[in-house]
């Protein structure tokens, strides 16, 4: 069974990330440089793709988004989550914005993985929470990390964001290897009743700022 990534550490540490290629990347939400990072010596290996508004520029604090890939919301459309809608939230606003980051993170499932995933659904369908169902299937309710996406953050010189975020496991990450939060920017979709019961279980047993 995978290991929740470590997601403490020296302030003053710095993550090794490696960018492994950049590109112009016009979209529907504005004009974004894509990036593509791995971790250095991750184990598991681990990959994250950037998109970028404006010039990075230390001591310029910028709007981030760290977003989880979800396969079933971002690609499907699904409303057994707010995944989509966040990452259109995002997407939107960090476009308008002069300066920002959307991390986006490949860890499926809450990092468990895509058919781990499709297990699950078919668990809650027979009446468990996602985090029963998580752990039915012999996995911690969430095993996702941090470390990639505050290496990144080191690698632009970026010291305080604004995080667009509801999960308080992100804000203590970033603030864990020195990046300060300087504002929780909340990130809430319109209710659904297709995912009422995972909102509600995010907020009571996942501690999410709902």
């Amino acid at each position: 069974m995978p290991k929740k990534a470590e997601t403490r550490g020296d302030a003053s540490e710095r993550i090794s990330v490696q960018k492994v290629a950049e590109a112009d990347f016009p979209t529907r939400h504005g004009n974004f440089r894509i990036c593509g990072f791995r971790l250095v010596n991750g184990a598991p290996p681990e990959t994250a793709v950037v998109l970028i508004k404006g010039e990075p520029q230390p001591g310029k604090i910028p709007l981030v988004r760290i977003h989880s890939q979800c396969l079933t919301g971002d690609v499907f459309s699904s409303l057994r989550c707010d995944c989509r809608d966040q990452l259109e939230m995002a997407l939107a606003q960090v476009g308008a914005a002069d300066y920002g980051f959307i991390i986006y993170e490949e860890q499926e499932g809450r990092g468990i993985g895509l058919m781990s995933k499709l297990q699950a659904y078919q668990l809650q369908d027979e009446g468990v929470d996602t985090v029963e169902a998580n752990r039915q299937l012999g996995y911690e309710a969430d095993l996702r990390g941090y470390l990639l996406p505050a290496g990144i953050l080191q690698f632009y010189q970026v010291s305080a964001v604004r995080l667009l975020s509801n999960n308080p496991d992100k804000l203590r990450a970033l603030e864990a290897h020195g990046i300060a939060i300087q504002e929780r920017v909340p990130i809430e979709v319109a209710p659904h009743q297709a995912r009422a019961k995972y909102l509600k279980t995010k907020r009571e047993k996942m501690g999410h700022l709902l």
